[in-house]
């Protein structure tokens, strides 16, 4: 008997954890949900602006298509997110009905019950009956539990009046949670109507500015060979820069008559920079103090003729006119190069690993300086025919291109 007791309160004691802990997953859901939903609609915000700024210049340029794409992509992204608030909101209402409709249920037993009990208790409410009851006992014993079960029966209505007003509390809580959360669903379905209304809005827009471009397609051609030109030339300066490392590296290996190094060997100080460096992936500040990625790692389309792929080393990030570059991390100033018709780069290591920062006006840093994590070292070139302000960024592992985006942090 005490077995079965203490393995019936364990089942209970079990089914309470699980639903706190369902409780706690689906507030988890929630706050990343709203989270996710404030991200969004601040890229929104910032890509508007920035499309603003772009809109400035009355001539159309292929930074808008880019712009308007990037504000769908976000808006189709934030769409989603409310339907997906919409789709657990519906479970909890599913749910909430279904706890109604149990207590109902209980209610409705439980007075019964009740009613039973006060009918039993009227019909036999003379004390003398309950007293005559008591001493018509064969023995003490049977007098004692007689008098026992009028005290225990007692006892138990008071406990089922308890119970009925608790109930009653539980089912008018859950009535009024039912309220509120149909009130959220009918808000977020407001929002997800307005979202899918801009959303069209943007897809006439930017269909309107594909087709003026497509007459552009020449121009638009040439400006892409010219890209490319002035990536291969960065990517030459960058495998200079670390050819010029290593062969240094070289030297001093020679000249204390060691062998030479096939890669770039890192002192102890060096080597704890690389470790707490590969240690912030995910985490590293971004480049620049507020933009967006206009422009993703890798092999992908060109946004107005799909049949041109367009490989980018680092990632391009477009902000607003007169932003400055920072540090990403703590590290040495390894390079500033001077790039015609393409502004300047720094180039920063951090032991094992290289940041660059290209597209840039001025530098505020030189060879050799030693730079803190944020600290502004460049101002980026303006694009006055594109009306775009845009820093190219990279991050290398020895001679290894990497994905900036794996490395900067999700909210800039």
């Amino acid at each position: 008997m005490k077995k079965s007791k203490s393995l019936f309160y364990s089942l209970l004691l079990c089914l309470a954890l699980m639903n706190t802990g369902i409780l706690f997953a689906q507030k988890q859901t929630k706050k990343e949900l709203e989270n996710k939903k404030k991200q969004l609609q601040q890229e929104i915000d910032n890509t508007n602006q920035l499309l603003l700024e772009t809109k400035k210049n009355k001539k159309l340029s292929l930074n808008q298509l880019v712009m308007i794409n990037k504000k769908i992509s976000a808006r189709e992204e934030l769409i989603a997110t409310i339907n997906g608030e919409i789709g657990d909101l519906d479970k909890q209402i599913d749910d909430n009905n279904e706890s109604i409709k149990g207590l109902q249920n209980d209610l409705i037993k439980l007075k019964t019950e009740y009613a039973k009990m006060i009918f039993y208790a009227y019909k036999n409410q003379d004390a003398y009956s309950r007293l005559m009851f008591i001493f018509a006992s064969r023995d003490f014993e049977q007098a004692f539990l007689r008098l026992k079960y009028f005290q225990q029966y007692s006892e138990y209505r008071k406990k089922q009046a308890e119970k009925i007003m608790d109930t009653k509390k539980n089912l008018n809580e859950k009535v009024f949670d039912l309220v509120s959360k149909k009130t959220d669903k009918n808000i977020l379905l407001g929002s997800q109507e307005h979202e899918k209304k801009n959303l069209t809005s943007e897809k006439s827009e930017k269909e309107q500015v594909f087709s003026q471009l497509q007459e552009q397609e020449s121009k638009l051609k040439k400006d892409l060979e010219k890209k490319k030109k002035a990536a291969k030339e960065l990517q030459l300066a960058i495998q200079r820069v670390i050819e010029k490392e290593l062969e240094k590296a070289q030297k001093e290996a020679v000249s204390a008559n060691k062998p030479k190094p096939l890669k770039l060997v890192l002192t102890p100080e060096s080597q704890l920079l690389s470790n707490s460096f590969a240690s912030n992936k995910g985490k590293l500040p971004w480049p620049v103090a507020k933009g967006i990625i206009s422009e993703r790692f890798g092999v992908h389309p060109h946004p107005l003729m799909p049949n041109i792929d367009i490989n980018n080393n680092g990632v391009d990030i477009t902000t607003s006119a007169g932003s400055l570059t920072r540090a990403v991390f703590d590290g040495e100033v390894k390079a500033v190069v001077n790039m015609p018709g393409a502004g300047q780069f720094i180039l920063v290591r951090h032991g094992e690993f290289l940041t660059i920062y290209s597209n840039l006006k001025d530098v505020y840093v030189k060879v050799g300086d030693k730079v803190k994590t944020k600290q502004n070292i460049g101002s980026i070139l303006y694009d006055e025919e594109d009306s775009k302000t845009l820093l190219h960024f990279e991050v290398w592992k020895g001679q290894s291109k990497m994905d900036p985006e794996d490395w900067l942090y999700k909210n800039n």
